[in-house]
């Protein structure tokens, strides 16, 4: 990360509209066919809130755009953990999404891994190709949230899941963060291929690694990379301690 990836907000409610509406703008120039890749967790939620409703909803052209998910808990659809879930309720559903447009990962498989190779055949069904190719992003615009150990997605530090190269879609038999319930996730190669990429981090909490991820260590967080520009919205209490004029 250098100093031009990242925007600090004086508070979180500054943090939240700055988000939203960057985000709309990023949606509302995809043309014919695009796919956002959504992600979880309580920073994320008024964001999509400001998204589903007026004036930023009618920006957003949902007719045009399917929707697909970084990782998710793997516990039954509706459950209090679930990302889709909770993306349904904040903005899905509020926006008028169509059923058909919203792709939840199947955590009604058999296993974590079962999900993710499900995953993996919805999203290659969806882009056309087994292969991603530079040129041709998967995703539009990929959310991303980061954990207090540096996690993104459900890829955990010292885990395998991080340093998988190959695979799109991962199971995660043990979580590395609460809670501690298995994951399905997306790999640092399928989150990679978008135009765009958006972290948004809030919270003293995440101050730390942050931190860690400025200086360049052995984090997750730190080896996200995407096509399009790699850009970190985050608040004041989640920014580091050292002085901005001195971040690299």
């Amino acid at each position: 990360m250098t100093l031009h990836d990242l925007t600090i907000f004086d508070s979180r409610d500054a943090l939240v509209a700055a988000a939203a509406e960057r985000i709309a703008a990023i949606l509302a120039g995809i043309g014919a066919r695009g796919a956002v890749c959504l992600t979880g967790g309580s920073t994320i939620v008024p964001i999509y809130q400001a998204l589903a409703a007026t004036p930023l909803r009618e920006k957003i052209p949902v007719d045009r755009i399917d929707w697909f998910f970084g990782d998710d808990r793997f516990v039954p659809a509706g459950h209090a953990l679930s990302n889709a879930a909770q993306a349904q309720d904040a903005l899905l559903g509020p926006a008028g999404v169509r059923p058909e447009r919203i792709h939840a990962m199947p955590t009604h498989a058999a296993t974590p891994q079962a999900a993710a190779d499900a995953y993996a055949g919805t999203l290659a069904a969806y882009y056309g190709a087994d292969r991603l190719d530079p040129a041709r992003p998967l995703f539009d615009l990929v959310l991303l949230g980061m954990g207090a150990d540096g996690h993104v997605a459900s890829l955990f530090p010292g885990q395998p899941a991080a340093e998988e190269g190959a695979r799109w879609v991962v199971g995660v038999d043990e979580a590395g963060h609460p809670p501690h319930v298995p994951r399905v996730s997306l790999t640092l190669p399928a989150l990679a291929s978008s135009r765009a990429l958006l972290f948004i981090v809030a919270g003293p909490d995440k101050r730390p690694a942050l931190s860690r991820v400025i200086a360049g260590d052995d984090l997750p967080a730190a080896h996200v990379r995407s096509v399009g520009p790699v850009l970190w919205l985050v608040d004041r209490a989640a920014a580091p301690e050292t002085r901005i004029e001195d971040l690299p």
